[in-house]
């Protein structure tokens, strides 16, 4: 079993200007009434199992929610712990609509396999980050009808005012890289970079022009230590770094982030009535990979849901839970034993045990700019 161990963090702190700091740091209340998140399967909370009728097997939520939870994991996302910690309850998917979803404290318009850049043909998803803005403004536009016309749905939806109080949540951009390496070089994965970022830019002021003052925004994964992409671009040793992860892909994470962090600190400069803050998910999880016996996991790499068996447990051809014929045999997808001892659930995304990390490091404000630490009125609630 994992082991509650003394949390460690690296502090980083990457300061806006002087006085946008100072600007930024004074509405950092944590106060908010309501949350609206936007993303991919990082914080996906049934988006696209509503959204396109996609089918999530157990072991799929067994560790929390004891069945499958529109999650692509064993139980909670960092997006759960955050709002748990806010005293929140978790967001419901915009898409889902059956069992009457109050969305009285906010909405969940994130879907799994979600890009910045508009979807094509091929991708997974046909709900990236302009539908899920788009998706959020006839959201709003329901609401202000359905308030005018009395209490009746008060229960359900939020108050007006909820919409220029709540807190705006981004965790999105990691299949724009991942995905682009499937067809294109390093280079060019690169040089798209400014490109998604516009776009990012674009969905944010809309939300701004909407009245939207709070953001919150995570930038993208070390996602070159996923197993997922160890299997299909680490096959030589060579492109790996110490960690085990695929060099190329850590690169253009780390320049989408330094370029992601810019973009905050410009926003924050043309919208000083707004707080923008950034938070570095990166090295949150990059520490975990590289010092995981440290926290108490076992393995930092290899699915604990996934077929295949060391050193990955991963096989593109059949996801968590599934069963499928593979070279003539039935084969199932199983889950390990005790999911706490890993950090990878099924080769893409993270455990409940290693979501509950993340979020224990984000909360303590020493990886966001501006930092909070001194404005936090909450900890984590450690649920082993």
């Amino acid at each position: 079993m994992r082991i509650l161990q003394a949390l460690a963090a690296v502090t980083i702190f990457l300061p806006f200007a002087a006085a946008a700091a100072a600007a930024a740091a004074a509405v950092v209340d944590f106060n908010y009434p309501a949350v609206f998140n936007f993303g991919d399967s990082n914080s996906d909370t049934g988006g696209l199992v509503a959204g396109l009728g996609e089918t999530l097997e157990p072991p799929n939520g067994q560790t929390y929610f004891l069945r499958p939870a529109g999650r692509f994991c064993d139980g909670r996302l960092i997006v759960d712990f955050l709002l748990d910690a806010m005293d929140l309850p978790f967001l419901n998917a915009y898409l889902d609509s059956v069992g009457a979803p109050s969305f009285l404290k906010g909405g969940n318009f994130a879907s799994a396999g979600s890009t910045i850049l508009p979807a094509t043909m091929s991708s997974v998803c046909p709900f990236s980050l302009g539908i899920q803005v788009a998706q959020f403004l006839h959201f709003k536009g329901r609401v202000t009808e359905l308030l005018a016309k009395g209490n009746r749905y008060k229960k359900y939806i939020p108050p007006a005012d909820f919409f220029n109080q709540g807190l705006y949540m981004f965790d999105i951009g990691q299949n724009d890289l991942a995905g682009a390496f499937y067809s294109k070089s390093e280079d060019q994965v690169i040089a798209s970079i400014p490109t998604i970022l516009l776009e990012f830019e674009t969905s944010l002021k809309k939300l701004h022009d909407q009245g939207a003052r709070r953001f919150w925004i995570h930038n993208t994964g070390p996602l070159g230590c996923l197993a997922q992409n160890v299997a299909q671009f680490g096959k030589d040793p060579s492109k790996l770094d110490e960690l085990g992860c695929v060099s190329s892909h850590i690169r253009a994470a780390k320049l989408f982030n330094l370029q992601l962090h810019a973009l905050c600190s410009k926003l924050q400069g043309q919208f000083p009535d707004t707080n923008i803050t950034y938070v570095d998910i990166f090295t949150i999880k990059y520490d975990l990979i590289g010092n995981y016996s440290r926290y108490g996991f076992e393995h930092p790499i290899t699915a604990c849901c996934g077929y295949g068996g060391p050193p990955l447990n991963y096989d593109s051809r059949i996801r968590c839970g599934q069963t499928k014929t593979l070279d003539g045999s039935s084969v199932t997808a199983k889950g390990c034993s005790d999911a706490t001892d890993y950090v990878s659930w099924d080769g893409i995304h993270y455990t409940d045990a290693a979501n509950q990390h993340v979020s224990s490091q984000i909360l303590t404000g020493k990886f966001s700019d501006p930092p909070f630490l001194d404005e936090m009125p909450f900890l984590l609630k450690l649920k082993f």
